[in-house]
């Protein structure tokens, strides 16, 4: 009976709490689960997306499936990765920027790639462009000194420039010139003499490495000149019956005796003098005061009779037809003009008070004038 009483006791309070407002405690809803199917569905998709872009990145870090594309890149002091790899990317050698800035971030790319110019393909791997873009000179980040070599300058000039900007000592890049193995067909073999690299050093703007390896350097100029003579211009010399030496020592002869004007006549005296028979009296003769002055390094003021007597191969008042190398390293304008001279009947052409040059067809005409006020002297 007790049991009872306590019972219902406690039934009571129970009641008497809940008629006080007090709340009920709250049943646990049944969550709802994801459903399966979806679920799977969104796995795959993320997984195959993940692993088509992930495809596609292998594909252009390890140089699959590539079209085959060649190009030259050319890397200055101004060049980091982000702007070496917009290279690339815009030469078609790589598709993803930003993820060959990536690697090249992890692989230490800005300690490897140096200044220069390279010729690429899409048959080399992230890996490969930057080991190919090595220069073991220096590197991105270290020193560099930007040099603008001018047009005409010769070998021996151009390696004193150099030399006065720090790029290396003047006996050491005299050493290169006369006696390193460059790779190219059209330097001679012959070692002892920096004339063998005359013509070559294309004159342009280039950054060099402080310190830099002497035949690194003079192989940079090399190589411009060698770009410069495009596919175009090659068939060119061969369709001119000249080699391409002498075609590069006709360039040198123009720019020597130009101001940056009249090449094309200039060029067209010298084709008819090299033709000549005798007619115009020139019996095979340049005689440029400039190939003369080549032999003669330390000359100053006019050049004198005796002067014209000089025992040399550079003595083009002696020498019939071209002198033995260029005297010079032309520009792109006088190459051009070596390769496409005006159609003249010019054999003789003399510089005017007025700065600009006379042509003649005769040795009369141009005596006339060298004795008029007209000349320059």
């Amino acid at each position: 009976m007790a049991n009872y009483k306590k019972q219902d006791t406690e039934s009571w309070n129970a009641q008497e709490v809940r008629s006080h407002g007090e709340e009920r405690p709250r049943r646990r809803r049944r969550r709802r689960g994801v459903n399966k199917f979806y679920y799977t569905l969104f796995v795959l998709i993320v997984s195959a997306v993940l692993a088509g872009v992930g495809w596609l990145l292998i594909n252009d870090l390890c140089a699959f499936n590539k079209p085959p594309v060649t190009a030259t890149i050319q890397i200055t002091s101004d060049d980091n990765l982000g702007s070496v790899a917009k290279k690339l990317k815009e030469a078609g050698l790589i598709q993803y920027k930003w993820f060959f800035e990536l690697f090249g971030t992890m692989a230490h790319a800005e300690s490897k790639i140096g200044i220069g110019s390279y010729e690429l393909n899409t048959d080399m791997d992230y890996r490969a462009l930057i080991t190919y873009m090595h220069n073991a000179s220096g590197n991105l980040n270290a020193d560099t000194v930007r040099i603008t070599i001018p047009e005409g300058y010769t070998v021996k000039q151009t390696i004193a420039l150099l030399a006065e900007k720090g790029v290396n000592t003047e006996e050491a890049l005299t050493d290169a010139a006369e006696n390193y193995a460059f790779d190219y067909n059209f330097i001679s073999t012959t070692t002892g003499d920096e004339s063998r690299l005359e013509g070559y050093l294309f004159p342009d703007t280039y950054d060099f490495y402080m310190n830099e390896k002497p035949s690194s350097a003079l192989n940079r100029l090399i190589k411009n000149f060698q770009s410069k003579m495009t596919e175009t211009r090659m068939d060119e010399v061969k369709s001119s019956g000249y080699t391409l030496k002498q075609i590069v020592t006709i360039a040198s002869l123009i720019e020597k005796e130009t101001d940056g004007k009249d090449q094309k006549n200039i060029a067209s005296v010298i084709y008819n003098r090299l033709s000549d028979k005798g007619s115009s009296g020139t019996y095979g003769l340049l005689q440029i005061d400039a190939s003369l002055l080549y032999a003669l390094p330390d000359h100053t003021g006019a050049i004198t009779n005796n002067d014209k007597k000089t025992d040399s191969p550079y003595n083009l008042y002696k020498k019939e037809g071209l002198p033995p190398t260029p005297i010079a390293n032309p520009g792109l304008a006088s190459i051009d003009a070596a390769l496409q001279p005006a159609t003249t009947e010019y054999y003789y052409y003399a510089l005017g008070k007025d700065g600009v040059h006379h042509f003649f067809k005769t040795y009369d005409e141009h005596v006339n004038f060298v004795n008029s006020s007209d000349y320059a002297g």
